[in-house]
């Protein structure tokens, strides 16, 4: 009994440090994770929805909210060639007036994708956003950007 004990505290304290990992640390930024999740759940917050902050000097993702497979699953770009991710649309948010596109996941265009991407209105922290939804009612570009900028003023951000 007593391997086995060590065994499931073992596991159970790597269990532990994935998940710290799982989540990029907000509170380093002297952000509050539950305040972002709050104001963006009810605004933006579907099972497809991926929104990320980042330090733009390093690329350094500070939050994110959804699930790590919406940041990274590539998708249509929509206003340019190819396709982005959550992660890779940071690059974009640096872009002066930022970025919001939407258009067709799929090729009967029972399904679209949208795109914000920009720097928040945070005063204290130079921080910048790259969202995405997927879906049959993922919405424009333009309405996540305007909606977000909401809910990170909500969010203290």
């Amino acid at each position: 009994m007593r391997g086995a004990g060590a065994f499931i505290a073992l596991m159970g304290g790597a269990g532990l440090a994935l998940c710290a990992c799982s989540k990029p640390p907000a509170a380093a930024r002297g952000l509050s994770a539950d305040a972002l999740d709050a104001a963006i759940g009810p605004t933006i917050g579907d099972p497809t929805t991926c929104v990320l902050l980042a330090d733009p000097a390093s690329g350094k993702i500070v939050y994110r909210y959804g699930q790590m497979f919406n940041c990274e699953r590539p998708l249509p770009a929509c206003d340019r060639q190819g396709t982005l991710t959550g992660k890779t649309a940071l690059a974009l948010a640096v872009t002066p007036g930022g970025r919001t596109a939407s258009c067709p996941s799929t090729s009967d265009g029972s399904r679209s994708v949208g795109w914000a991407e920009g720097r928040t209105q945070d005063t204290r922290r130079d921080l910048i956003f790259s969202a995405v939804m997927e879906g049959q009612r993922a919405l424009p570009g333009q309405e996540m950007a305007a909606r977000l900028a909401d809910a990170f003023q909500q969010a203290g951000v």
